[in-house]
C-alpha cells in the first residue's frame, strides 16, 4: 500500500508545480485508485499531532496529485464544516477531473490569507475566491459522478486545490501592491 509522507510533497520552486495536470480516464485504475486512498490518508492523519509525528505529515486540510508529482488531476479534502453553532461536519472529498461548472460573482477570503503545503515561504495577503460554487466531478468516496455545491471555508479549500491542477498557487491571486485589499461586498472569514 502506498504511503505518502513529506518527503513526497513537490514544493513550488520546482517548476513541474506550474503545468497543467492530465485529466484521467475513468473507470479509476488501480494505481489511480490507490494514489487518491493515499493522499486522503495523509491529510486524514496530518491533523492527528501523534500521528503526524510518527508518520512526518504536515497539518493539511486538502491535497492536489501535483503536490506529490502526479500530474494527474485529481484532489482530497477534508473540512470541518460548521452547521450549526458549535455543531460541525467532517466532509470528506476525493475528486477526480473536478470542474467548477458555476459560481458567485460574490468573493470570499480567509482574514489570515492562505497556506500550503508546497510553499515554505509566507505569502501575505487576501486571497479572493468564489464565495458559492457548484463542482462537478467524479468521486471515489461516493463512486459516481457528483454534482454538489460549496461555500466558504470548503469551497475556499477545493478552489485552492483545483487551482493547482491548473499549475496555479494560491499567491498568484493576492494583490501584487496592495495584499490585503478588498471590495466592499467580498466576505471574510475568521
Amino acid at each position: 500500500m502506498l504511503k505518502l509522507n513529506n518527503s513526497h510533497i513537490v514544493k513550488d520552486t520546482d517548476p513541474r508545480l506550474r503545468n497543467k495536470s492530465e485529466s484521467v480516464r475513468l473507470p479509476l485504475s488501480k494505481d489511480d485508485r490507490e494514489i487518491l486512498q493515499a493522499m486522503l490518508t495523509y491529510v486524514r492523519n496530518s491533523t492527528d499531532p501523534e500521528l503526524a509525528e510518527k508518520e512526518n505529515l504536515s497539518p493539511a486540510v486538502g491535497l492536489a496529485a501535483p503536490q506529490v508529482g502526479i500530474f494527474k488531476r485529481m484532489l482530497v479534502a477534508v473540512v470541518d464544516e460548521e452547521v450549526s453553532e458549535d455543531r460541525y461536519v467532517t466532509r470528506e472529498f476525493a475528486l477526480v477531473n473536478p470542474k467548477i461548472i458555476s459560481h458567485s460573482e460574490q468573493r470570499c477570503m480567509l482574514s489570515n490569507g492562505e497556506a500550503c503545503l508546497s510553499v515554505d515561504d509566507r505569502h501575505e495577503g487576501y486571497v479572493p475566491r468564489f464565495a458559492r460554487l457548484k463542482i462537478r466531478a467524479y468521486d471515489l468516496l461516493a463512486d459516481k459522478e457528483v454534482e454538489f455545491r460549496v461555500s466558504g471555508y470548503t469551497g475556499i479549500v477545493l478552489q485552492h486545490e483545483i487551482d493547482h491542477l491548473n499549475g496555479v498557487l494560491y499567491y498568484d491571486h493576492i494583490h501584487p501592491t496592495d495584499p490585503w485589499t478588498k471590495n466592499e461586498k467580498d466576505i471574510v472569514i475568521e
